[in-house]
């Protein structure tokens, strides 16, 4: 399956240097009442440098550990395709990419803060200065022919030392298609020890539960459309805009016809489930 590839924009991002400022100390322990469950689902409270540090350890110790993450769509999604179940079983580490759910978990009781907002965005710099310093070999499957080019192509000016490795979403996922084999054929050949999977929910989610067991031992993440904003096919909000909750109206405003369902429609669909968070809220204060 082919598709032109995209005019692809010039304008370079240059990554902050990382090593001038001071890192903010942070627990490596987690503890039990940082895995709660908001809105029917699991999720796990955690700072964009503790993900770092789970991915960390994974790499060292070469194992498997698959690390997801929620937002308002994927639990919509959750209500409408059950067999997503499958995939956040696996899942080590599940993050929160939602600051609305956060000031809702919050509401209920539980101890979130808004610095446990995570997505690929909010920990790329820490990472990709890691992989640089490590030499970390790192696969992404994802995004149209070509974009997956250009972002390696960027990504190897700023971080020469990570063997950088792409794959486009463009073929025929199917469980026994040639094409599918074919990819997971390269997957193990490069041996990577990390495999971005950035394919948009539900496919990416569905594909990794699919393959899981034919994916050698790596660090799994499901990353949606970060590498089309690393080679500047889509424009990413302003961090301050994602603390605050409104990352989602910048989205909007630039894509409404794909995202106004997404942000003004499925919301609505979890009330229920929200409503019974709050009944049970109410019953563990009295």
């Amino acid at each position: 399956m082919t598709e032109p590839s995209p005019t692809l924009p010039t304008t370079e991002y240059r990554a902050p240097e990382r090593r001038a400022k001071p890192r903010a100390p942070f627990r490596q322990n987690r503890r039990a009442h940082e895995r709660v469950t908001i809105l029917g689902q699991p999720m796990d409270l955690v700072k964009p440098e503790e993900v770092l540090h789970h991915i960390q350890q994974a790499v060292r110790q070469g194992a498997k550990s698959l690390i997801a993450n929620h937002n308002l769509h994927s639990l919509y999604l959750m209500q409408k395709r059950p067999e997503l179940g499958a995939f956040y079983d696996r899942a080590d580490l599940i993050e929160v990419d939602s600051t609305p759910l956060l000031a809702f978990s919050r509401a209920l009781g539980l101890h979130s803060r808004g610095f446990h907002r995570c997505t690929y965005l909010d920990w790329r710099d820490h990472f990709w200065s890691v992989a640089n310093r490590d030499g970390w070999r790192v696969l992404s499957v994802g995004g149209a022919p070509g974009v997956g080019d250009e972002t390696a192509r960027r990504l190897k000016l700023r971080y020469p030392d990570a063997d950088i490795a792409i794959h486009h979403g463009f073929f025929d996922a199917r469980p026994g298609s040639s094409e599918n084999a074919a990819v997971l054929d390269r997957i193990t050949a490069f041996k990577p020890h990390i495999l971005f999977v950035g394919m948009g929910m539900p496919r990416q989610e569905l594909w990794i539960a699919e393959n899981f067991e034919r994916l050698p031992d790596c660090v799994i993440l499901s990353v949606g459309a970060a590498f089309d904003y690393e080679a500047g096919v889509q424009s990413a909000a302003p961090r301050w805009m994602g603390r605050a909750g409104i990352e989602w109206a910048y989205r909007l405003l630039h894509d409404p016809k794909r995202l106004f369902v997404r942000y003004c429609v499925e919301p609505w669909t979890l009330l229920p489930l929200a409503l019974r968070d709050i009944r049970q809220a109410k019953g563990r204060i009295r």
